[in-house]
């Protein structure tokens, strides 16, 4: 059944004459709802289906005369509003593709994707417009143009009310571009984690995966009141709040405001939602407040960041519901899940991350060989590609060397670059980035099982653990510590937080060292970067009188 169901979103999103626009769009009920607009007000203003085809057909008549063709690159360094969602069907109506700018870059950032993508016009709220502004980062003379939204224009800016104004929606140029299965509607940067961040086109025919995982990930029903908390300047946020519900003709809700968890109950209780998903750190912030009496979830769920499972204790207590743990990557979107759909639900085992969804097959490869590890042993996560008809990534754009890095020789694998193990029954246990394994004493530790450890302990708010260059032992474990609000740092509470990871991981794997921090270092989607701890304790290791390991 599932099978059949794959080969059906295949075919549709495969079609040789696939156009963004009437999939996206034109296809689904004028009437219907498609989105949600929550202020921070709680007032709401809904989207239909009829009203973004008119609005976006007027947005690409406007881009057309602006000189946008199919193909060509149009930024959006926009929040979550009605704005955006006209903006990105228009691009996706002409034949463009969208680069997305996240909302929290600075400029340097915003500079990169710009100049790599080659972008022709840039859509940005009005809050954003001065990091756009000429300097160090940005040059004065730029190949593109600028639409404000929201405010009136400056200097050479445009207005996107006033373009969309001139235009009825009639024009040639506003009718939908088919640019077929493979053609772009998105280039997507990962966030640098590990390196230079790299540019991932997103054909069409993407779609099918991303509609695939709404309904067998996230088991959103046509009754659900779906609300993915995701920005969509991220990979998670476009692909399962913006591409995945517009693509499957669910309405989801769209919060026009930034995060707190006070008001995230507040939406969950005034808007009624069933279906939910965030990030974890979403999740570890909302138990620091109430629980509101009217929130009634049916499904949550959470991807990102593995899931720790002191929340997924504390949602099953508190919610009634058990959050499940999807794993994915930009590169490919949701892969690996607790799935919620009854075809492929099973019972969640606590720190596993789950088993392939339909449509993918993955496997833990050896260390010395691309073939699968045996269950328990430690390796690198990994999808078959001839047995994943939903994969559609083919390579980076304009960087053949990185993209080579990702498959095997044979090309029968692509490589993840996170490392897990997977139990005699296929379920999949995550680890930790592939570069973020610590290597001690010749055992090889995964730190998301001592930050887990580490979670568990009533003072601590959220950890990184991370390995340091050691004469003895190659290296040893150090931990980074948030604390809750209330909980004081000390030789008392080190030695309680080493006790416990002795207690509940491993005698051996205890962090030898604990500093006390009052954030870590993380990606403006939220992963924690590891590595800067990393690299920032090996200098100091190395610079310190006697050498580590003293």
């Amino acid at each position: 059944m599932t099978d059949t169901r794959v080969g059906a979103l295949l075919d549709i999103y495969g079609s040789p004459d696939a156009c963004a626009a009437h999939l996206l769009c034109d296809r689904h009920p004028a009437d219907q709802v498609a989105f949600t607009v929550v202020e921070d007000d709680l007032s709401t203003r809904r989207l239909t289906y009829g009203q973004l085809r008119r609005d976006s057909a007027r947005f690409a008549a406007a881009l057309a005369g602006l000189g946008v063709g199919p193909g060509d690159a149009v930024a959006v360094l926009m929040g979550k509003s009605a704005e955006l969602v006209v903006a990105l069907l228009g691009i996706w109506r002409r034949g463009a593709v969208h680069v997305p700018l996240f909302t929290a870059f600075a400029p340097p950032a915003i500079a990169l994707r710009l100049a790599a993508s080659r972008a022709k016009l840039v859509v940005a709220d009005a809050a954003q417009r001065g990091k756009l502004a000429p300097g160090p980062d940005l040059p004065a003379d730029r190949p593109w143009r600028t639409v404000v939204v929201g405010a009136e224009p400056a200097g050479e800016e445009l207005s996107f009310a006033e373009l969309t104004a001139r235009h009825t929606g009639d024009e040639p140029e506003g009718r939908p571009v088919a640019v077929g299965p493979d053609g772009l509607l998105v280039k997507l940067f990962t966030s640098g984690t590990t390196g230079t961040p790299k540019a991932v086109p997103v054909p069409l025919r993407a779609l099918a995966a991303f509609h695939a995982y709404l309904e067998f990930g996230l088991d959103v029903r046509p009754d659900d009141v779906f609300w993915n908390a995701a920005d969509p300047g991220w990979a998670y946020g476009l692909y399962y709040a913006i591409l995945g519900p517009l693509a499957a003709g669910v309405p989801g809700l769209l919060l026009h405001a930034g995060f707190s968890p006070g008001l995230t109950w507040q939406v969950m209780e005034r808007l009624g939602v069933t279906n939910f998903t965030a990030a974890p750190t979403v999740y570890r912030s909302l138990q620091g407040e109430p629980v509101p009496p009217g929130v009634r979830l049916r499904r949550a769920s959470s991807a990102g960041e593995p899931l720790t499972p002191d929340v997924v204790a504390w949602s099953e207590r508190e919610l009634g519901v058990a959050v499940r743990d999807h794993y994915g990557q930009t590169e490919h979107g949701m892969v690996i899940a607790n799935g919620w759909a009854d075809e492929v639900r099973t019972p969640v085992v606590p720190g596993s991350m789950g088993r392939p969804l339909p449509g993918w097959s993955a496997a833990v490869l050896d260390d010395e060989r691309d073939e699968p590890a045996p269950a328990g042993v430690l390796g690198q996560v990994a999808i078959r590609v001839d047995a994943s008809p939903l994969l559609w990534f083919t390579g980076y754009a304009d960087a053949p060397e990185r993209t080579a890095e990702r498959f095997t020789a044979d090309g029968r694998w692509y490589l993840t670059g996170d490392a897990a193990t997977q139990d005699g029954e296929g379920r999949f246990r995550f680890s930790a980035r592939d570069d973020d394994v610590i290597i001690m004493a010749g055992y090889r530790i995964g730190p998301f099982e001592v930050e887990s450890v580490l979670a568990e302990h009533d003072a601590v708010a959220e950890s990184a653990v991370v390995g340091v260059p050691d004469r003895l032992r190659g290296e040893i474990l150090e931990a980074f510590v948030v604390l809750r609000p209330g909980a004081a740092p000390g030789p008392d509470l080190v030695r309680d937080l080493q006790l416990l990871v002795k207690a509940r991981y491993s005698a051996h794997a205890y962090p030898r060292t604990v500093h006390f921090v009052t954030e870590l270092p993380k990606t403006p989607s939220g992963k924690i970067q590891r590595y800067l701890l990393r690299e920032r304790r090996s200098r100091e290791a190395v610079a310190a009188v006697g050498g580590p390991g003293a």
